[in-house]
């Protein structure tokens, strides 16, 4: 008999093993662009920013909000992508996991570094982040897939965590709620007082309440003092707490399954037909189940998870189609275009870390100027982007140079082919 491949842990078809390996630039390029614009908003030039650079308050949803499930999104694609490639190698599954619980740690501990530098004040260190996300997605959905590669298994989790998580917040209590008791003392009249008892929402507090709901709640008791929103009592709250990786996963979900699809021995331009179509069905479920489970970026709630998705699932077609379809492979006119979200996207890790440590260090930066305590960030802003007469257009024009300005390093590591893998 012939000699075969080591078996996956669940079933799987031999080509998609044996499939020769070719870097999907188009993924690239989407990665590239995520990162560029996530730059961006992080540094959007201040409060004149445009509405579309800062995230929705609560409920909503703006180009700034698509930035992270984006990220998410081609992280599941890339295990995809990297696990073929490595099984093509004749890599193990036995090394590809410890490959990725490795991975994983080490994001999570550079999310650590972004939070507490350059102080490193532990009574109030923030332990969740964007990295932190990133890394527990990445391991929970990186090991589910290798251990078991079938289409049906993650589209049957995907409906359980969507479906799960709009259950936890719907019918779950949530234990010290503040919510309003009517009492009778008369019969002429109602008198109201406030008690702390299991609120359920949307009966006796407000479905997807600010402060009110099992994410937030869950959060003060496991990291007092360490949350992102850290206002005192009730008010404390973090975008990426723990419960709100249960969606996440889903993300990183759609993007696995995004990749199974890209990866399939189909013809190309099936493939963009394919992810045009799966951008449309998510967008419409999205939108339509947000009536009555609102997008909300910080909740990361179900229908924001679909419509995040489609969004990136649309502008994955776009670029496929340009990269792969209507370029070949060839690196053509596709390849010059994109050339500035190749570099971006090829240290995708480093470019972010740069951003985040930047501004970090500039602003701990003083001196004194006329009399006044500045930064380098400050009175670069008030010599040069306040001149700018809309103050929105200041900002903007300061959030596009600040990415350029993180760009020259991730440009030199690209020119000298140095590549900073986690």
């Amino acid at each position: 008999m012939p000699k075969t491949l080591e078996k996956p842990f669940a079933t799987a078809a031999p080509a998609e093993v044996r499939a020769p390996s070719r870097r999907l630039l188009s993924l690239d390029v989407l990665r590239g662009v995520t990162i560029a614009f996530m730059i961006m908003v992080n540094n959007n030039g201040g409060p004149a920013a445009w509405s579309q650079m800062k995230h929705a308050e609560w409920n909503g949803f703006t180009a700034t909000d698509l930035v992270f499930p984006t990220f998410l999104f081609v992280v599941g694609v890339s295990i995809v992508m990297a696990t073929r490639a490595r099984l093509a190698r004749g890599a193990t599954r036995a090394e590809l996991a410890r490959h990725t619980l490795w991975r994983a740690a080490i994001l999570f501990l550079l999310g650590i570094v972004v939070n507490g530098f350059p102080f490193f004040h532990l009574q109030h260190l923030r332990i969740y982040g964007v990295l932190q996300r990133i890394a527990i997605c990445y391991l929970i959905v990186g090991l589910f897939y290798l251990w078991d590669r079938r289409v049906w298994t993650k589209v049957a989790v995907l409906a359980a965590v969507l479906v799960g998580y709009w259950a936890l917040l719907r019918w779950v209590p949530v234990p010290g709620a503040v919510v309003s008791l009517r009492v009778t003392p008369h019969s002429w009249g109602y008198s109201e007082r406030w008690v702390r008892v299991p609120g359920t929402p949307g009966r006796n507090i407000p479905f997807l309440d600010k402060n009110e709901n099992i994410v937030a709640w869950v959060d003060r008791q496991l990291m007092p003092g360490h949350l992102y929103e850290d206002w005192p009592d009730h008010d404390a709250r973090d975008p990426e707490g723990l419960l709100s990786d249960i969606p996440a996963i889903g993300t990183t979900l759609l993007g696995l399954l995004a990749g199974l699809w890209v990866a399939s021995r189909r013809l190309v331009k099936t493939k963009t037909l394919g992810l045009a179509a799966a951008a449309a069905a998510c967008l419409a479920s999205g939108y339509l189940w947000s009536e009555w489970f609102p997008l909300n970026k910080k909740m990361w709630t179900s229908s924001y998870v679909l419509v995040a998705a489609g969004w990136s699932l649309a502008i994955f077609a776009l670029v496929f189609w340009a990269m792969e379809q209507r370029d070949q492979g060839r690196e053509g006119w596709g390849k010059d275009l994109a050339w500035p979200w190749l570099v971006f996207g090829s240290n995708a890790i480093a470019a972010y870390m740069i951003s985040e440590l930047l501004p970090s260090a500039l602003f701990d930066v003083h001196f004194r100027w006329n009399g006044m305590r500045m930064t380098p960030m400050g009175y670069i802003h008030m010599h040069v982007f306040a001149h700018i007469p809309d103050p929105a257009w200041g900002a903007f024009a300061f959030s596009v140079s600040f990415t350029a300005l993180c760009f020259i390093p991730v440009w030199l590591l690209y020119r000298k082919k140095i590549f900073l893998k986690v």
